[in-house]
């Protein structure tokens, strides 16, 4: 399947989106789309599967135009799209999620669970993920979840496969175990378009990259002929220099202790994080790294250990116990735990500290709003004003609203579970920079990551997790990729 898009234009209201995008893919060819958050990828993905209808231009699938009036039509006619954000059902089981109106029925027409359960079994456990399918796809984590999508996709017998950030939730050995797949498959003819921020991606799995800037197509190289500078600065419009700003700590007095922290999924956590410090927590999906800190938040619950915070144990039963003690929790799962997607821009940022703008229990809307533009700017949220309703932003402009939710309430520890998830380039260097300015300001900063080169570059100790077991705490300037994988795969 050859699919050609050209001079593709769409606009919503006053605000041009895609200002005339040309974009061609192949059978057999795994073909990266790069660019900033808001430069129209997701929206010019979402005209070719008929999600969005186009204002302007030409799509033509092997030589004839074609328009789909639906997702499930482009799914039939040989196009799949592993979206970003999940669109799962909670409250259904993995399997039954997998086979939502793919339903294998018996010889008297009957649904055939026996079956469905052995084939989503098969094709997860091809993945290398191993989850039982009968359990609620709520139970997953982010990673798993991912995973699942993947597998769907694999199902549907797809000419053409759409990656939206495919790896951003997942660890080094299943993104190894994904690009076996995605090779196999190319092998087979299958074409790829893989949005990715995760720039050294490009040149492991792909063989062609265009770089969309502000709703245009800038340029498409083959990938063996292009340096990771240029298309940076085809992104940007401008050359970023260094990923990651250097780190000069000072650090302060211990602001938080965790001594022996056990829950369902981990036992006899202990780490203490310093004032001007960034903890990094590092291990493969399912280490306990993210359970720890959602029952250090209140969350989950605890079943044992003590949390002390600037010296004094604290019991915290619940987040709002925790907001009150200066901690904040940036979660991985953004869409439905950080963000409420149907309220505006102003109201999610401004949540946490709601109470500081009352004036005898009136909420002083003015002084509210100018505290969230001056968030907005200061984070460089690209959004029309702060009214916009979250969902309506692309995924690395929401990251950075919770962010400034966090940022904006004064929070003294903050916790980050991979913050840079989904998010672009330009925008990656400018969350770390805020990291160092909140560090530099006497804030003690937790971060999960499941990037290595992110977790070595941004920590100053790194804690490794294996299976729920604490397996190190390695000073930054002695860690490597080598060292942190040892121990992140029960190694000593």
């Amino acid at each position: 399947m050859k699919i050609e898009m050209t001079g593709i234009k769409k606009a919503f209201g006053s605000n041009h989106v895609l200002k005339g995008v040309n974009f061609t893919i192949n059978s057999g060819e795994v073909h990266a789309l790069m660019g900033e958050n808001g430069a129209g990828k997701s929206t010019l993905m979402n005209i070719l599967t008929g999600l969005l209808s186009k204002d302007d231009g030409s799509i033509k699938v092997d030589g004839t135009e074609t328009s789909y009036s639906s997702a499930l039509e482009a799914e039939h006619a040989g196009i799949s799209f592993i979206h970003q954000e999940m669109n799962n059902f909670p409250d259904m089981s993995v399997v039954d999620n997998m086979f939502l109106n793919k339903e294998l029925k018996t010889k008297f027409g009957l649904m055939n669970q026996r079956a469905m359960i052995k084939q989503a079994t098969e094709y997860l456990n091809h993945l290398g993920a191993q989850i039982n399918v009968t359990q609620k796809i709520s139970n997953l984590t982010v990673g798993q979840q991912q995973m699942v999508e993947i597998a769907k996709s694999l199902m549907t017998d797809a000419k053409i496969i759409i990656m939206d950030e495919p790896t951003a939730a997942l660890t080094t050995n299943e993104i190894k175990i994904l690009f076996k797949t995605i090779n196999e498959l190319k092998a087979k003819g299958v074409g790829f378009i893989y949005i990715s921020h995760r720039m050294e991606e490009l040149w492991e799995i792909c063989d062609t990259v265009t770089v969309m800037r502000d709703g245009v197509s800038i340029n498409t190289y083959k990938i063996k002929d292009v340096t990771e500078n240029q298309i940076v600065h085809d992104m940007v419009g401008r050359d970023i220099g260094d990923y990651y700003p250097a780190r000069n700590p000072k650090l302060g007095p211990v602001a938080l202790k965790a001594e022996n922290l056990c829950g369902e999924k981990f036992k006899n956590i202990s780490f203490e994080v310093h004032e001007g410090e960034v903890l990094g927590f590092s291990g493969l999906m399912g280490a306990g790294r993210t359970e720890t800190m959602r029952a250090l938040f209140g969350i989950d619950k605890l079943t044992d250990g003590k949390v002390l915070v600037h010296g004094k144990e604290v019991h915290i039963k619940n987040p709002s116990d925790a907001v009150a003690l200066g901690i904040g929790f940036l979660t991985e799962d953004r869409k439905t735990e950080g963000l409420v997607l149907d309220q505006s821009l102003r109201d999610n940022i401004a949540l946490p500290s709601i109470e500081g703008f009352k004036k005898h229990g009136i909420i002083d809307e003015k002084t509210e709003t100018s505290f969230v533009n001056m968030l907005m700017k200061r984070l460089t949220v690209k959004a029309e004003n702060p009214f916009v309703t979250a969902g309506s932003l692309s995924g690395g402009n929401q990251q950075k609203v919770v962010l400034a939710k966090w940022v904006g309430s004064g929070a003294k520890i903050l916790i980050l579970d991979e913050p840079t998830r989904g998010v672009d380039v330009g925008a990656k260097k400018e969350i770390y920079e805020l990291i160092n300015q909140l560090t530099d300001r006497h804030v003690a900063v937790i971060m999960i990551s499941s990037d290595l080169p992110e977790v070595l570059s941004m920590s100053d100790r790194i804690e490794v997790l294996y299976e729920g077991k604490q397996m190190g705490i390695v000073d930054a300037k002695d860690a490597n990729q080598e060292k942190i994988m040892k121990l992140a795969t029960g190694g000593k």
